[in-house]
């Protein structure tokens, strides 16, 4: 084919799928087409080598401007020349990727018609056609963007890739470049992340193993699903044995072969890293157009929803050990010091550990600065110094928060509808209901009394009238992540939950009532610029209305005179006022103190990864000793400000049978993105086009508490059929080095035991699949992430694009 022909040919099949797809119409865009195939000679023209091996080192900064941390990934490290890449990972990857690869010239225009006839008749962009030569265009040179500009220039950039560089040195770049998840560059890294050996010393087995993963990270996570590994590997094995590239004996033995994975001791991340990268991760997402969802129709639609979002946070979180990016946090050294030393100190009498040797009795704290709304501290279990990453509870933890909601779910939105504080209701004994702490019945009081007191019979009394649908609807506006069904339980108002609240989600919204009932959804970030200094996320902003504001400053007094005459008389400050409340869940399994100031805010639990009883904790021993030592440190030399007044309502009597119907989370409109950066995020990040969902839908780690609600009738908390049992447990590892992944979303955790899953470094890992596909379909050309799935790999779910013939395929 004449050249200038095949460039028409090549172009006219773009534009033709890109009108199809009602994304824009040709004319304005043909002008361009010749600037993208001159910037793509441009690049090809400058690339170099070591353009292959090296990557950009991101920075975390604190409060300050110092420097936290440096992220970077390892490809310089573990690079492999090709005459060192086996052989079967080679001709695996040509088999499952790009089967035309030895014969093409850098693209697949065959597969390229395929992929525009399919999208064209799905009104669809998830057919992919990109060979392994686009890829490595696109995962070095371009972004992950969506965009015809991008997909042109990155048709022209293989092209003349290929012919700059040889096929041999092609596949060298793509092997060492793709992503093998937990940050994972490369073959040689893979193999030293998840077998300990040097690549070139594993089996056929474990080598066709590992490169099931590129194709959608996630879902062939090693540490997370093994299985589908297993599975994806026998059927590569099939493929390599059908085109002759091993023999029956080695097919025979592969298939037969366990894979035992065998990480080395991780490096050891504390509490603030794995938070900020976490941050960090959600944050760029969010700036390249990532929907946040909270709230799902059915089963389904979550698990649809829960994939994506898997999908991009491995995809956004791999950019912070290759994107160079400069992260700008509120993290403050001097006071996460103080919440550390603060936590081990109160805890110090108990050394007993599991078969890690980690600490079996835990804690989590997070502090917010309430003038800015971020994390300024934040402490995941007591500092040990192990080697290996440990699940930071603070954020991947969720445990029944016990009386500690009250204020919440029953008191602000209670008091919104029109109530006061010195409002009366009867606190006698109630058949069918809660008992209350230590047989505390004392008759007629008013609200301010009953929260100072954590009366049981008042909240459920007052949580029964406004139902609670509308209680609970608050924290889920405040995107509690693990509410379940408890949105229809009356114990829900004692802490009665099913997976429970993680202290970093009980800060945030406790934060809220401190802000006038403004809520801040929690980061420790604040800004995050690329090298040059351009910014790429902003977090600032003025927040969401969550509760009423009089009926916050309502609140934020009614806890205040429970510090000076209820049962928080032992949170009271010497140099601050504070309002807190504290909580104890059934059987003293955790303990939590929550609290503020006009300063800050600071959540406390305390507990056993697996639930335990323990005799003396309740909210106000352990938990209340590490928030008022902190709290305490945290003020000196701080004027001592007092809580804003509110002001009555004149008529008491609004009726609480007419609920506002709005009770529906719309998003998070919270902090919103710079706008002048917009194009830089569209040009640097990545996908505007992907429609996510939101929700951290986090967190396996729940350690979860046994469901019972404080106080609730028949002793086990499974009143009004709230379900109880020890079952939540499941999650929550004691610190053992495996402890999923860094900064991951909380999907890290999901392990008991000490698994020694230390090697885990990557992302989001719980992907429940793939929105791409399995990618076993025979031949594919890969993709260009146009799925959804955000591969660095690119093999567009390999859907639909078979081999189509090509049955005459040659292994070098």
């Amino acid at each position: 084919m004449k050249k200038g022909l095949k460039i028409f040919l090549i172009v006219f099949i773009i534009l033709l799928s890109i009108v199809g797809l009602g994304l824009v119409a040709v004319s304005p865009y043909l002008s361009a087409v010749g600037k993208y195939i001159g910037n793509a000679k441009a690049i090809a023209a400058e690339s170099r080598l070591s353009d292959f091996r090296s990557t950009e080192t991101s920075i975390i900064y604190d409060v300050n401007g110092e420097e936290i941390t440096t992220v970077s990934g390892v490809k310089e490290l573990y690079y492999l020349e090709s005459y060192k890449i086996p052989k079967v990972v080679k001709d695996a990857f040509v088999l499952i990727e790009d089967r035309k690869f030895y014969r093409h010239g850098g693209i697949d225009i065959a597969a390229i018609i395929r992929a525009v006839s399919i999208n064209f008749k799905t009104k669809s962009k998830a057919q992919g056609a990109s060979t392994i030569t686009q890829q490595v265009a696109r995962n070095i040179y371009l972004s992950q963007d969506v965009t015809w500009e991008r997909k042109i220039t990155e048709i022209f950039l293989s092209m003349e890739l290929e012919k700059r560089y040889t096929k041999d040195q092609i596949l060298e770049f793509y092997i060492n470049n793709i992503y093998f998840a937990n940050g994972l560059y490369g073959i040689e890294a893979a193999a030293q992340g998840y077998f300990n050996k040097a690549a070139g010393e594993l089996s056929i087995s474990q080598l066709v193993f590992l490169t099931t993963i590129p194709n959608n990270p996630s879902k062939y996570d090693p540490f997370e699903h093994l299985d589908r590994g297993v599975e994806r590997r026998d059927y590569i094995l099939g493929l390599l044995h059908d085109y002759g590239s091993i023999s029956d004996e080695e097919y025979q033995n592969a298939i037969a072969e366990e894979i035992v994975l065998s990480p080395p001791e991780a490096e050891k991340y504390d509490s603030v890293e794995t938070y900020v990268y976490y941050c960090a991760t959600r944050s760029l997402m969010k700036a390249a157009g990532f929907n946040f969802r909270y709230e799902f129709i059915d089963e389904d639609d979550e698990a649809a929803y829960k994939e994506l979002y898997d999908n991009w946070y491995s995809r956004y979180q791999r950019t912070l050990f290759t994107g160079g990016y400069r992260i700008y946090t509120a993290i403050d050294m001097d006071k996460q010091q103080l919440l550390m030393d603060s936590l081990d100190a109160a805890l110090a009498w108990n050394t007993e550990t599991n078969d890690e040797g980690v600490y079996k009795l835990q804690a989590s704290a997070v502090c917010i600065d309430n003038a800015a709304g971020y994390v300024t501290a934040i402490v995941g279990g007591r500092n040990q110094g192990l080697p290996g990453y440990t699940l930071n509870r603070a954020y991947q933890s969720f445990r029944q928060p016990g009386s500690a909601i009250k204020p919440l779910v029953v008191y602000a939105p209670y008091l919104g509808l029109g109530h006061n504080p010195d409002e009366l209701i009867d606190d006698s004994p109630m058949e069918g209901g809660p008992e209350n702490f230590e047989n505390r019945y004392p008759g007629e009081e008013t609200l301010q009394e009953a929260l100072a007191w954590s009366s049981n019979v008042a909240a459920w009394k007052l949580f029964e009238q406004i139902t609670p649908e509308y209680g609970m609807s608050f924290v889920k506006k405040m995107h509690f992540g693990r509410l379940g069904e408890d949105e229809h339980y009356m114990a829900a108002c004692l802490g009665g939950w099913s997976y429970g609240a993680s202290a970093l989600e009980m800060a945030g919204a406790y934060a809220a009532l401190a802000g006038d009932g403004v809520f801040h959804e929690p980061t420790a970030v604040m800004r995050i610029t690329d090298s040059k200094g351009r910014t790429i996320v902003d977090n600032g902003g003025n927040g969401t209305q969550i509760y009423e504001k009089n009926a916050a400053r309502m609140v934020s007094k009614m806890l205040q005179y429970g510090v000076e005459h209820g049962i928080a008389t032992g949170a009271k400050l010497d140099n601050a006022v504070a309002a807190v409340k504290t909580g104890t869940t059934t059987d003293n399994k955790d303990g939590w103190t929550v609290g503020y100031s006009a300063y800050y805010t600071t959540a406390v639990w305390v507990g056993y990864d697996i639930p335990k009883r323990m005799a003396d904790l309740t909210g106000g021993t352990y938990p209340m000793t590490i928030w008022k030592s902190f709290m305490q440190a945290v003020h000196e030399g701080l004027e001592i400000k007092e809580f804003p007044e509110y002001t009555e309502y004149a008529d008491n009597s609004v009726k609480t049978d007419t609920l506002p119907d709005n009770i529906i989370d719309n998003g998070d409109n919270s902090r919103q993105e710079s706008t002048a950066a917009i194009e830089d995020i569209q040009n640097a990040l990545g996908d505007k086009s992907y429609n996510g969902a939101g929700g951290d839908g986090n967190a396996a780690s729940s350690a979860g508490g046994d469901g019972n609600a404080t106080g609730a009738v028949s002793g086990d908390g499974n009143a009004s059929g709230h379900p109880g049992g020890d079952d939540n447990a499941s999650g929550t590892v004691g610190g053992d080095k495996n402890a999923g992944v860094l900064g991951g979303d909380g999907n890290a955790s999901g392990s008991v035991g000490g698994d020694k899953k230390a090697g885990n470094v990557g992302g989001d890992t719980n992907a429940p699949g793939s929105s791409r596909g399995d990618s076993d379909a025979a031949g594919t050309a890969g993709g260009d992430v146009s799925a959804g799935a955000g591969t660095t790999s690119g093999s567009d779910t390999n859907a639909g694009y078979t081999a189509g013939g090509d049955t005459d395929v040659k292994l070098p």
